[in-house]
């Protein structure tokens, strides 16, 4: 039994291919490496570069390795971008899942895990936010990954398709050996910013709203460990493959935690200080998202690992620090040749 992973080379999509290959699955990776890494794949696993949404190539790695479920993460993830280009966001969530849904539906794979959002709930009317909470997106990615979420419904409910849609609340953190990690340049996470930050990558760090009716001012967030949510898509597959019925699932941990208490936390891991500079809101920022996680810890066989913020900062510093190392020696050898 193969499973195909899109968007396998990125920051979620590689510590979970990490997590299946190392608990003895078949994996096959698709990746445009747009924002992925060739080099964070576990050896041995297939990796074709191309487009998650082109059916040409879905429709010859499927029939090659013999997929039987698929795990779907390749898309676009950035909540100001999405303001920007939002045809871009529908094209890169909405329409990619389309096509691969179409082949998945053509080849008879009836096992579907979804990489969702938060995003998907606005600014919820309670906190925690359960899974029935009304959907108001406040952004095209968020409205992208909610339309991609009907659209799987419909299709599993005439295809006979059984699917888990994970809705991740703030993913951070590494993998605790620090193999692998979030490397895009340019990224949004916070912690990640943070961390860059703490290593002197960055002059500052900026915090967008200060004026929200919170107890700091600042957005409070519900922070899960990635190798946490690597363990949640083992679950949703082994839970898939005991014949159980489609879900929705928060992934989260059902802390809060601001803006400012989560750079506070690097400070105290790291030892170190740096600038923070506030900045007015974002159009399309949430002001508090907190996960309600009874149903994913009812449903599943999970138990997270890594559930504090310390923690999570620790293992998203230490891999940081590797990765400095790593491109500024990269950086001595191409000045000296």
């Amino acid at each position: 039994m193969t499973v195909l992973v899109t968007g396998g080379a990125g920051y979620i999509g590689s510590h979970t291919v990490l997590a299946l290959a190392e608990a003895g699955e078949d994996v096959v990776v698709i990746d445009d490496l747009s924002t992925g890494f060739s080099a964070y794949l576990p050896e041995g696993v297939p990796l074709f570069i191309g487009d998650a949404g082109d059916e040409n190539l879905l429709e010859g790695v499927i029939a090659q390795h013999d997929i039987e479920s698929i795990i779907h993460f390749a898309g676009s993830v950035v909540v100001p971008e999405s303001m920007r280009d939002p045809l871009g966001y529908y094209r890169n969530n909405f329409m990619t899942a389309r096509n691969l849904l179409n082949v998945a539906v053509k080849r008879g794979i009836n096992r579907f895990i979804f990489s969702s959002t938060a995003a998907v709930y606005g600014n919820p009317d309670q906190v925690p936010v359960p899974e029935q909470a009304p959907t108001r997106p406040l952004s095209p990615y968020g409205s992208s990954k909610l339309m991609t979420e009907i659209m799987l419904h419909d299709v599993a409910s005439a295809y006979g398709m059984q699917y888990v849609t994970l809705r991740y609340f703030n993913v951070a953190g590494a993998d605790p050996q620090a193999r692998i990690g979030l490397a895009t340049v340019g990224a949004t996470h916070l912690l990640k910013i943070a961390v860059e930050a703490a290593t002197g990558q960055r002059a500052k760090i900026d915090v967008f709203g200060t004026d929200y009716p919170t107890p700091d001012g600042s957005c409070i967030r519900d922070f899960i460990h990635v190798t946490d949510l690597s363990q949640a898509h083992r679950s949703a597959l082994a839970y898939l493959r005991r014949g159980g019925a489609s879900t929705t699932l928060n992934c989260g941990y059902g802390r809060g935690y601001s803006v400012l208490e989560t750079i506070d936390a690097v400070r105290r891991v790291s030892g170190r200080s740096f600038a923070v500079q506030y900045a007015p809101r974002r159009p399309g920022d949430i002001m508090t998202m907190v996960a309600d996680t009874s149903r994913i810890r009812s449903v599943l066989d999970w138990k997270p690992q890594y559930e504090n913020l310390e923690t999570i900062a620790a293992h998203a510093l230490a891999w940081e620090e590797q990765l400095f190392r790593e491109r500024h020696g990269e950086l001595r050898q191409a000045v000296s040749a």
